[in-house]
């Protein structure tokens, strides 16, 4: 605890200093169709708790025992998670294509898997060949992943503490799952860290939501793939290498960016419009026009989180095939609750005058 809490300190501090630069030289949020928000607010945020957790997994990776899966071969990792931040920030300033920003987000998971950290099971228990990933699947599963969630959690970043607070409820309950299948807390350790640093941000959004910064797209990127790292982190043990948390877990715990990003690819495939087009159709949006205000919104997200949070570790706790019920309790509450809120939204918008509807509400 004493790590993390340094670790919030750092964050404090940074994201102090952020503040101070960006209200000296203007760096303010740009208003675009995907943002809520009115007036001028910062948008480095997430520069400062960024930095302040890569300073602790780097001191970390070098005062774990290297049969703990860090050390020098922790190094590519470090690389990549800076890159990502440096493209984040790059982009606030100066927005990048699609193309551009895919590249580094490649490269930067790239720099993840060579060094073996891939996801290599799909459960806890043993289903025989069935439960094993070969090569040819894990690596580019892993790769899927580590992009996918990096610009997933980004497309939640549209309300004041919201994809910051799921980030850290997220980052705790990797930090309470991983001591469960082994000794080393190492992993565990740097969770909590990343939630401490996390925390060292929100504390500029209080009262919620009244945000003083925001963490902009070098904060939000750099959360997704950092919370796409944890669970490919192996673990030394007598036995040999654990991987703490098999595909099905990991997703169910991001489940509200993954469900939110699988809509908005979606819908923007049907209707025929580029995959990156801004749009006020993203849950949070939705939530919204249903009448939620910020505080509401981010009540009732978290509280979905903090239920995925609980199911989850309850199916990890669980040994054998028992686990996949609940594994699967997990998967339909998320499900559930996305369907519920696409059609009450449908159904809110069907009774409005035609034309006032909410920009690119439709789904």
């Amino acid at each position: 605890m004493i790590i993390a809490g340094l670790s919030f300190l750092l964050s404090l501090v940074l994201v102090a200093v952020v503040l101070r630069l960006s209200h000296n030289n203007s760096w303010y949020d740009q208003i675009d169709e995907r943002k809520v928000h009115t007036g001028d607010v910062p948008r480095l945020g997430g520069l400062g708790f960024s930095l302040a957790f890569i300073v602790v997994a780097a001191a970390l990776g070098f005062i774990a025992p290297f049969r703990e899966g860090y050390g020098f071969r922790f190094l590519p990792v470090i690389a990549a998670m800076f890159m990502v931040l440096c493209l984040g920030v790059v982009d606030d300033f100066r927005p990048l294509t699609p193309r551009k920003k895919l590249v580094v987000q490649i490269a930067a998971a790239l720099l993840v898997v060579l060094p073996g950290y891939t996801f290599r099971r799909l459960f806890f228990f043993d289903l025989g060949s069935f439960g094993v990933m070969e090569w040819w699947l894990r690596y580019p599963l892993t790769m899927l992943w580590l992009v996918g969630m990096t610009n997933a959690v980004n497309f939640i970043d549209g309300v004041d503490g919201l994809s910051g607070g799921i980030s850290l409820l997220i980052a705790l309950a990797y930090g309470i799952i991983f001591p469960v299948f082994s000794a080393v807390n190492t992993l565990s350790i740097l969770c909590f860290s990343l939630a401490a640093a996390v925390g060292g941000f929100l504390v500029f959004n209080l009262p919620l939501p009244r945000a003083r910064i925001f963490m902009g797209d070098g904060g939000a990127l750099f959360l997704g793939f950092v919370l796409a790292v944890l669970p490919l982190i192996d673990q030394g043990t007598a036995e040999g290498s654990v991987l703490p948390l098999p595909l099905p877990y990991a997703a169910a715990l991001l489940l509200i960016p993954i469900l939110d990003v699988t809509a908005a690819v979606w819908r923007r495939v049907r209707d025929h419009r580029p995959i990156d087009s801004p749009d006020r159709s993203h849950v949070h949006h939705k939530l919204m026009s249903l009448g939620l205000g910020a505080a509401g919104l981010d009540a009732l997200l978290w509280g979905l989180q903090i239920l995925l949070n609980l199911l989850v570790c309850i199916a990890v706790l669980t040994p054998g095939p028992r686990s996949l019920p609940i594994l699967g309790a997990a998967y339909a509450l998320g499900i559930g609750f996305f369907s519920t809120v696409h059609f009450l939204h449908r159904r809110s918008n069907s009774k409005k005058p035609q034309g006032a509807g909410t920009p690119g509400s439709g789904a």
